[in-house]
């Protein structure tokens, strides 16, 4: 089920058998020559959309601008500073609970949010805390990156032992082409595997990788091979998530 496709009153029936929300989590940036933009966000939404068709689950809006100013000295890349994307994730947290959510589950894309989102949890966290009374609702929240999710690790391994890299994955273009096969796109590359280095400020970014790609081959991505990584890593999220809602 998803929130964006749902009426208040469908939502509110939901919430009388669980108080459990995933919320798809990711970014806008560049991707090297052949990724899509919107990689970091398309790869956890396609993800949960393709659990909650597997089983009651419901998946709300995708959260699809992070920190990535990193990557802003490319064409298209958007972000938010660090304080502005924790005031939005509790905001976001705050308008579910509201609605009687108590377990918040983020599936992330990009390995950029993860010390923000963090830190947002724990914003939320010393609110309730600062309480002199416990909360009449109470909160869990959860963040997992998909790539971290059991199993998948190892079939992005198997499907691209060379060249898979830190940015531009061959494993998470391929899993975007799965979901969007007419956005392929053949693009020839040198070096065939980009080199690893250091990420600090846009400017030295794109100096020391000029194409945006960071250790990988995404060439080699397929929607075959994102395919099967998008079937298990719905598997092993719909048994994570379930774990979580109890």
């Amino acid at each position: 089920m998803q929130l964006m496709k749902a009426s208040w009153m469908e939502v509110e029936d939901y919430l009388r058998t669980s108080k459990a929300v995933l919320i798809p989590i990711g970014s806008v940036e560049q991707h090297g020559p052949n990724g899509l933009l919107g990689t970091d966000a398309l790869c956890p939404e396609l993800i949960a959309h393709r659990a909650a068709q597997q089983a009651k689950m419901l998946v709300g809006p995708t959260f699809n601008v992070g920190c990535a100013q990193h990557h802003l000295a490319f064409a298209g890349s958007i972000t938010l500073r660090p304080s502005t994307m924790i005031a939005a994730i509790q905001d976001w947290t705050a308008s579910l609970r509201r609605h009687g959510f108590e377990r918040i589950y983020w599936l992330n894309g990009h390995g950029g949010n993860i010390a923000t989102i963090n830190a947002a949890f724990a914003e939320v966290y010393a609110e309730m805390s600062f309480q002199s009374h416990a909360p009449a609702q109470d909160l869990y929240m959860k963040l997992q990156n998909w790539w971290q999710l059991p199993g998948v690790a190892e079939l992005c391994k198997e499907l691209y032992p060379i060249g898979d890299g830190m940015h531009a994955t061959a494993s998470e273009v391929a899993v975007t082409y799965a979901g969007y096969p007419e956005a392929q796109k053949q693009v020839d590359m040198s070096p065939r595997i980009a080199p690893m280095g250091e990420i600090r400020h846009a400017h030295a970014y794109r100096q020391t990788f000029a194409d945006g790609r960071i250790g990988s081959d995404p060439s080699q991505a397929t929607v075959e091979g994102g395919e099967r990584i998008i079937q298990l890593a719905a598997k092993s999220l719909l048994a994570d998530f379930q774990t979580f809602s109890v």
